[in-house]
């Protein structure tokens, strides 16, 4: 009788971390924590923040440990999004503050490491009934202390920057500090919603409910991007419809047309801008951010190949971040724009590969929806039309939930998509393929995610 090797058996600390329940409850926990980052930070301090987020790092690495024979390293995170962190990185040796720019850093690649955990370890459906319950619970809890604050007790809780307007119809801030953070959530989950409803992953009455709630809080934010997040991701429904729909050998010449459609879409919005911010009645907000971004320009010229550094969040004691606020009077914490945000820290080399990063993932992940038939696969790119609308009106992408969201789309794009897979092509590329992206834990795409 010969001994079982020791290394066979994982013993309950491995099969706990490489259990479906525990990627359950690890994405729950991420989702929760990085999206209520506002509300854990006014009421508990950032070093409670920082804690809980390192301590999901740790735990993300022991999940990836205890799943290493599943996961393949050539398929771990897309080329464009190391490019882009490793530059961020260098930045760090120009930077006027090399220690604020490091920690900034590390901020941005825990989160980025966060989103690639979730990436490997859930599947798409899995990934949108997580982020769908996380949403549910901090929606309603806004709306719960919007209406406590606005119409019972008629007092503003200012600790969380709720300013009691829900009685006056808005503008409401929620959990989320500033509307617009409030706006853009909402759309995110209206979203997630839809798309739980049309893979009937949860009861249809929770799917009504969850959509009214997601609605009516995007309404109540009064925020202007909302109607332009609202207009541009429903002009990409519509456009994945006709892909989804058209036949196999028309798909390539139709999304050929819908991207000339997007250029020309592009430069007319630009050419008709005061009319439409007219329209919007965001005339004074959109004159105060051209202020800035021209501002931004202007003194990008001073290091317009490498930036001033990476700081992600402003930080007001820095140049040029004081200079800006100091000769424009005001106490911005970003640029109100990722695109200019990114150039003004990490210079023109800096925004095309932000630009590479967010076009080649919404390419994959938009060919992979247009082909497959499970509709959870438009779930992807739908999100990342929603932050890269976003991102020329606020910096979300950058840092915090918005910069986890984009990651995590990344990633999901890269599994299917990828020039990895013609050098994965090993016996066990297809077991790795599946594996990598959480199916062996999984019930699939198309099932009820457990």
């Amino acid at each position: 009788m010969t001994d079982t090797p020791r290394s066979a058996s994982p013993g309950w600390l491995g099969a706990l971390l490489d259990s479906a329940s525990f990627a359950r409850a690890f994405t729950l926990v991420v989702f929760a924590t990085v999206f209520s980052a506002f509300a854990i930070e006014r009421i508990a301090g950032q070093v409670t923040y920082v804690t809980i987020v390192a301590g999901l790092c740790i735990l993300g690495l022991s999940v990836m440990v205890a799943r290493r024979r599943e996961i393949s390293l050539l398929r771990l995170v897309p080329t464009t999004v190391l490019i882009f962190i490793g530059w961020a990185f260098a930045s760090i040796v120009w930077s006027s503050e090399t220690t604020a720019s490091f920690w900034s850093w590390v901020s941005m690649a825990a989160l980025a490491f966060l989103a690639v955990v979730i990436g490997h370890v859930r599947d798409t459906l899995q990934t949108v009934r997580a982020l769908g319950d996380v949403l549910r619970v901090l929606l309603g809890v806004s709306l719960a202390l919007e209406v406590l604050s606005g119409v019972l007790l008629d007092v503003p809780f200012a600790f969380l920057g709720i300013q009691g307007n829900l009685a006056q119809l808005g503008p409401v801030q929620g959990i989320f500090g500033t509307r617009n953070l409030l706006g853009f959530v909402a759309v995110i989950a209206l979203i997630t919603f839809l798309i739980e409803y049309r893979t009937q992953s949860v009861r249809p009455g929770v799917s009504v409910a969850s959509v009214v709630l997601a609605g009516g809080l995007a309404a109540l934010s009064d925020s202007p991007t909302v109607v332009v997040l609202a207009l541009g991701v429903g002009l990409a429904v519509g456009a994945l419809a006709l892909v989804r729909h058209a036949r196999p050998e028309r798909r390539a010449g139709l999304q050929l047309a819908l991207g000339a459609l997007v250029v020309v879409g592009v430069f007319v919005g630009y050419a008709a801008r005061h009319p439409i911010i007219a329209l919007l009645g965001a005339g004074t907000d959109f004159s105060m951010r051209v202020e800035l971004w021209n501002f931004m320009v202007d003194i990008l010229r001073q290091k317009p190949v490498q930036g001033f550094g990476w700081f992600g969040v402003w930080d007001q004691q820095e140049y040029p971040f004081n200079a800006i606020n100091f000769w424009l009077d005001t106490k911005h914490a970003s640029g109100l724009n990722a695109y200019f945000d990114v150039a003004l820290q990490l210079g023109w080399v800096g925004l095309v590969l932000f630009l590479a990063l967010a076009a080649l993932a919404l390419a994959r992940s938009w060919l992979v929806a247009g082909e497959r038939r499970s509709v959870v696969y438009a779930w992807t790119p739908l999100i990342l039309v929603t932050l890269l609308i976003d991102s020329m009106f606020e910096s979300f992408a950058l840092t915090g939930l918005g910069w986890l969201m984009l990651v995590l789309c990344a990633v999901r794009a890269g599994q299917s998509r990828s020039w990895r897979e013609n050098l994965d092509s090993g016996p066990d590329a297809g077991r790795g393929a599946a594996e990598g992206s959480g199916l062996p834990h999984a019930q699939g795409e198309q099932g009820t995610a457990g």
